[in-house]
């Protein structure tokens, strides 16, 4: 089929990064194959990283279908462009079809983008993951490739206003080395190694961003244990624990 909807979609993106001198840096961008099946494991950090991660696989040249709630393709405007650009619906009630339909799509040779958080990081470290990921590239002979995304939440996240419009932020893209889990290796084996490679991505992108806050009360968006004020890995479970809404 056609690609009517992706392409104007990615164009119009490069186009607001240029108009706000996003300040992008991609590094890995080679780990993503230019052909074939691929999970893309990303953290998460903002509501904007999937248009990110899938910005670090343009230069192989790959439209990533990424997983993501249903309640995003129920949404009158959102729905249509989701189902558009092919993506898969998560439905939580239901997650054996949506499992289905992104294990078609890598055995088609498409790349699938997972956020194995299943929620936005308070805390910008990386939370304990789902095993789905590690699953999904062993069950379909396809490259697990761990992504950091780092720079985002700045613009919009989770318990923080919108910053759509703000101008020179830099957005840190990082693909590590792809990892080729087997069927038969533990899916949680797979998915501890995820993580580690995940947080040691992160904590890179974290340690070298070229910003810092401008004051005290701009320390929000900085991890505590690089002396942020965002809540602790603990607080931040304390707080989903109370306020599970948002994803």
């Amino acid at each position: 089929m056609p690609e009517l909807v992706y392409p104007p979609i990615v164009l119009a993106s490069k186009a607001v990064f240029r108009i706000l001198d996003l300040r992008l840096k991609v590094t890995g961008a080679e780990h993503v194959p230019t052909t074939g099946g691929a999970v893309l494991a990303a953290n998460h950090v903002s509501y904007l990283d999937f248009i990110f991660c899938g910005y670090g696989a343009q230069p192989s040249r790959r439209l990533v279908r990424f997983m993501a709630k249903k309640a995003i393709f129920d949404h009158r405007i959102a729905g249509p462009l989701m189902r558009g650009m092919r993506h898969i619906a998560v439905d939580r009630a239901a997650g054996a079809e949506s499992y289905e339909q992104a294990l078609t799509a890598l055995r088609a040779g498409e790349v699938v983008g997972v956020f194995p958080e299943a929620t936005i990081s308070r805390s910008f470290t990386v939370k304990a993951l789902k095993t789905g990921a590690a699953r999904l590239a062993a069950a379909a002979g396809v490259p697990l490739i761990p992504v950091s995304l780092w720079g985002t939440q700045r613009l919009w996240t989770k318990g923080r206003p919108r910053t759509l419009t703000r101008r020179h932020v830099p957005v840190s893209i990082s693909l590590g080395e792809p990892m080729h889990p087997s069927p038969d290796e533990s899916p949680e084996v797979v998915t501890a190694e995820l993580h580690t490679r995940m947080s040691a991505l992160l904590d890179a992108a974290q340690r070298s961003y070229p910003d810092q806050p401008a004051d005290e009360a701009d320390r929000w968006w900085q991890p505590a244990h690089l002396g942020g004020s965002a809540p602790t890995p603990d607080e931040a479970a304390e707080l989903d624990a109370h306020r599970p809404e948002n994803r």
